[in-house]
């Protein structure tokens, strides 16, 4: 199983001044050195979680001059936020780069910000996310080959872009992208272990690629020598984040469970038990030997790559810290 970091960009704070653009690059050297397959550059989310970096390919330029090896990829493109054909020239330029390096993930996208530039597009996401897929492989290979008639400039360095598709849990989406024969990134916010693992089969099942089927599951990931002082380093961004969710609207949260039936004592209780589920089986917390298990659950369930998302509102000494311990953690999973 590979190891990957995600850098989410997360600025709780709204202060610019304190935007941690270097702790990409600290991230992406990291993954660089110590043999991590990818350093992912997210879609902005118009929101403090994920929007400080407006144009993902900027960023991924950045992690190409600093890096001789990682692949960089973009996860997720939601098509209706671009003019593709820049979108391709731009992602081309950072191909060129990083000497042939470039992946892409394409998503359909969140509700509501995800589509403030092309509102008009919700309704009809799916059909937007297959459009920008097949559009932006076909400008690429164009390009790459030198055919066409409205091919893209810089040529590609690769022939054809690897391609990733981005699910929140469906196992339709699943097995869409072992019909195209593409990679699959997905999470745990919306489905159990138990649950990938059955969607995973759908998908190798249903695989039509040359190359092998890849599945990455992104995963909070934050190591250290002291499990207690893990656990209250993640407490509080899981507070400000997971917990105001549940807090704010229980009902999308918790599936059957009316509001109204809740007191402020059974929700925070709710909290709490949540926060404990989180710790345990919903990322890579604690010491690096505590998330062994974990990560035999994860590679049980059909998973190839792990990609480590590691800055979701941590103080940024702290993630610097627990980098070395991610970089160890992957070379005692890969010398069993």
């Amino acid at each position: 199983m590979d190891f990957s970091l995600f850098c989410f960009a997360h600025d709780g704070t709204g202060d610019t001044r304190r935007i941690p653009y270097d702790l990409l690059l600290e991230a992406a050297r990291l993954a660089d050195r110590h043999g991590f397959a990818a350093v992912w550059a997210p879609e902005p989310h118009f929101h403090p979680f994920g929007g400080l970096r407006p144009n993902p390919a900027q960023a991924a330029a950045a992690v190409a001059a600093v890096t001789e090896r990682v692949e960089i990829r973009a996860g997720s493109v939601v098509g209706p936020d671009y003019d593709l054909t820049r979108f391709a020239q731009e992602w081309a330029t950072v191909d060129n780069l990083s000497g042939g390096r470039v992946a892409l993930s394409f998503g359909p996208g969140w509700p509501g910000p995800d589509f403030v530039l092309a509102p008009e597009d919700y309704p009809q996401r799916r059909e937007a996310l297959m459009r920008t897929l097949g559009t932006v492989r076909q400008l690429w290979h164009e390009g790459a080959t030198g055919t066409g008639a409205d091919r893209i400039f810089p040529a590609p360095v690769r022939p054809e872009v690897p391609v990733w598709l981005t699910s929140a849990g469906s196992a339709g989406s699943f097995r869409e992208a072992g019909e195209l024969g593409v990679g699959v990134l997905t999470h745990l916010l919306c489905q159990s272990l138990e649950e990938l693992a059955e969607k995973t089969a759908v998908y190798r099942e249903a695989y039509t690629g040359t190359g092998a089927p890849r599945v990455a599951l992104l995963l909070p990931a934050l190591l250290g020598p002291d499990r207690a002082a893990v656990r209250q380093a993640v407490r509080a961004p899981f507070l400000r984040t997971d917990a105001g969710r549940l807090r704010q609207a229980p009902g999308e949260v918790l599936r059957g469970v009316d509001p109204a039936d809740l007191d402020p004592e059974d929700l925070e209780f709710l909290v709490e038990r949540a926060f404990d589920r989180h710790v345990g089986t919903g990322g890579l917390f604690g010491r690096v030997e505590d998330a062994a298990g974990l990560l035999d659950r994860v590679a049980a369930a059909g998973v190839d790559e792990v990609a480590c998302m590691v800055d979701f509102d941590l103080e940024t000494s702290t993630v610097h810290t627990g980098l070395g311990h991610l970089a160890a953690l992957k070379d005692t999973w890969r010398a069993r």
